[in-house]
């Protein structure tokens, strides 16, 4: 009789899988053995965590070698119907880039292609350009309708629109980055420093190696307080084919006040790539001694591998919100002292509804 398994058990698999496909077959016979219901949930943790190519190809590969007819099958239609989702985002994503760009705006494509060959479930764009003109392109130009903006969302600059033919929402960040948008000069980084790079022979403009750790630092430990599995994979990417200037991060994450929650995410992807794979990639010592934490101190809870609010959250938030204050920055020290009540209202509402998105 298949049995269902809990998350843990889920993302053990599925981080073997991503991380060690060559020694994966705990995780074949972990799906194979799984009722109905206990492979949905399999599948829909490999797409929140944006793993469903990178863990569906070795598990089908797996599958085959041990004749299970049945998830040869099903891992091969999830994955022709992710391909179909990506190849088709791809498209809208490039006609968005295109319009924006011939309003002369500069626009760069933040954490969506992060994941390749997987792909995110937003269009996530940053862009430097004027914002009445960008709301015009695409409720105009491109049809898309303007989603209901959290009070989180306004303070950061952040707009959420919903393009007709397109599953995926189109978020764009305007000038700003951050939780608050207390990042304007950091900002900038990522339309001066962007390089381009080819997908599905199509041409995006992409943050450098720095900068997409940068992305990753600030929505996962400054907002959202968990990594996912494909945080973890393209981090430890960027380490192991040594693409990051250390000493260019750390003179960026200093000066915005971010630097320890860079170092704790750096040093939790090698933990964990060091828990699934075995071998230890290389930090600089700098790194590893300015993290506040390690991956030990991290859970799983709910879907993703969490660390707890206090003291390691607020720790983060505390280093930023003095670092702010001490350089003079008042705009950015008001935005920041805003995270509080925002956090504790998408709290309450998360308790109360099972959903803080309104807010936070």
């Amino acid at each position: 009789m298949k049995r269902n398994f809990n998350t843990e058990a889920h993302l053990r698999a599925l981080s073997l899988l991503v991380f060690c496909p060559e020694r994966s077959d705990e995780s074949v016979h972990h799906v194979a053995g799984l009722d109905e219901a206990g492979r949905q949930e399999f599948f829909r943790l490999a797409d929140a965590h944006h793993v469903v190519i990178r863990a569906l190809e070795p598990l089908q590969r797996k599958a085959r070698i041990i004749g299970d007819g049945e998830l040869v099958k099903i891992t091969q239609s999830l994955r022709e119907r992710e391909h179909d989702r990506i190849a088709k985002a791809l498209m809208y994503l490039e006609r968005v880039c295109a319009r924006i760009k011939a309003a002369g705006c500069e626009v760069t494509v933040i954490k969506t292609l992060d994941h390749w060959p997987d792909f995110g479930s937003d269009l996530d764009l940053f862009t430097n350009g004027d914002e009445r003109r960008l709301v015009h392109v695409l409720k105009n130009e491109l049809r898309a309708r303007h989603c209901m903006r959290t009070p989180g969302d306004r303070i950061a600059h952040k707009r959420s629109f919903a393009v007709p033919g397109l599953p995926e929402r189109v978020e764009l960040h305007v000038n700003r980055l951050g939780p608050v948008g207390e990042h304007i000069k950091l900002a900038k980084r990522f339309i001066t420093r962007g390089q381009p790079a080819i997908f599905n022979e199509l041409t995006f403009q992409i943050p450098a190696p720095e900068d997409q750790v940068i992305a990753g630092t600030l929505q996962r430990m400054y907002r959202n307080h968990y990594i996912r599995i494909c945080d973890v994979f393209n981090t430890a990417g960027l380490i192991e084919r040594k693409m990051l200037d250390f000493v260019d991060l750390r003179v960026a994450a200093e000066e915005a006040g971010v630097w320890p929650g860079v170092a704790t995410f750096l040093t939790l992807a090698v933990d964990h790539v060091k828990k699934y794979r075995g071998d230890r990639l290389e930090l600089p010592d700098s790194v590893i001694a300015s993290s506040h934490f390690r991956a030990d101190r991290t859970l799983v809870r709910g879907d993703y591998f969490r660390f707890p609010v206090l003291p390691y959250g607020l720790g983060l938030y505390i280093h930023q919100l003095r670092h702010t204050a001490r350089s003079g920055n008042i705009p950015g020290t008001a935005r920041l002292s805003l995270v509080p009540p925002l956090a504790s209202m998408g709290a309450l509402a998360h308790t109360v509804t099972g959903n803080s998105g309104r807010v936070w």
